[in-house]
């Protein structure tokens, strides 16, 4: 029998034919192990099956001859001729080298699984430590924006301070003195209670007040007072808070009571919300004041 050919091994060991004649032609008929190698390598490709266009008179898996060589080679002397055993050793030593290069494959394969998660956890961590890093700079701009808000505010309100104090000091040096508060009228003595168990009703304090100013123009505003402010901040935070007026100047404002109808005096705007009866709420009523 005659010695197997680099194709025929490779069939033998399992490969089909077209790979097998794609591999050795595709590594210049170095020998079976390097087809192996190809094959080994190209074994998922989608078009490993496909067939290879080889010129004529190219012979895979052997040397190509001229027709004058192998005529000699005919007539010449021939191949060695392989026992049963010597074939089957062959083939064997084929098989242990493709078992080889699959665990050589396999160990690739594995180190670049390995490779590949360890890659991926660093990605997962750098993402993490970016997602935090974000979070801290929101929750940092947040606070820095409320600090702002608090220091607008309290400049704000300082701001209205200041304009009531300046408003006091114009309205004093108009009527020439500080206004005073107006003595208020003497409280008649209540009835006595009919007998000494009974105890009146106690009279509820209350810190804050809630004023709804009507505009002229039909809108409201509607803010919360300390009940021991002013009625000057009343009327300050209408003037601020009041639209423009076509024109452009802004007429001085006077201050009504809803129920019982009152115009309240500049005598009035130096008295607490909590004296003139204004809370816990009350509905005022702004019309325009006739300069003087």
């Amino acid at each position: 029998m005659a010695e197997l050919t680099a194709l025929e091994s490779l069939i033998e060991m399992g490969f089909p034919r077209g790979r097998a004649e794609k591999a050795l032609a595709l590594t210049g008929n170095q020998g079976i192990e390097a087809a192996m190698d190809w094959l080994m390598e190209h074994e998922d490709d989608p078009d490993v099956d496909e067939p290879l266009a080889t010129p004529l008179g190219h012979v895979l898996g052997r040397e190509p001859t001229s027709p004058e060589q192998g005529t000699g080679s005919a007539a010449g002397e021939g191949k060695p001729v392989l026992s049963e055993e010597e074939r089957q050793e062959q083939t064997k030593r084929m098989l242990e080298l493709v078992a080889q290069k699959q665990r050589e494959r396999e160990e690739r394969e594995e180190r670049e699984a390995l490779e590949r998660e360890r890659q991926r956890r660093k990605q997962g961590q750098e993402l993490s430590a970016a997602r935090q890093r974000l979070q801290e700079d929101e929750m940092r701009r947040a606070a820095e924006e409320r600090r702002r808000e608090k220091a607008e505010e309290l400049a704000a309100r300082q701001r209205v301070r200041e304009k009531i104090e300046r408003d006091k000091a114009e309205r004093a040096k108009k009527y020439g003195g500080s206004v005073g508060s107006r003595p208020s009228p003497p409280t008649e003595p209540g009835p006595v209670p009919s007998s000494p168990s009974q105890e009146p009703p106690t009279k509820r304090e209350y810190d804050q007040c809630r004023i709804q100013v009507r505009l002229p123009d039909g809108t409201s505003l509607t803010q919360t007072f300390r009940a021991r402010e002013q009625l000057a901040a009343v009327r300050l935070y209408v003037e601020l808070h009041r639209g423009e007026e076509p024109g452009g100047g802004q007429d001085p404002v006077q201050l009504l009571s809803g129920f019982p109808r009152r115009a309240f005096s500049e005598a009035d705007m130096e008295r607490p919300l909590q004296e003139l009866g204004l809370v816990p709420s009350a509905v005022l009523i702004v019309a325009k004041k006739c300069p003087s």
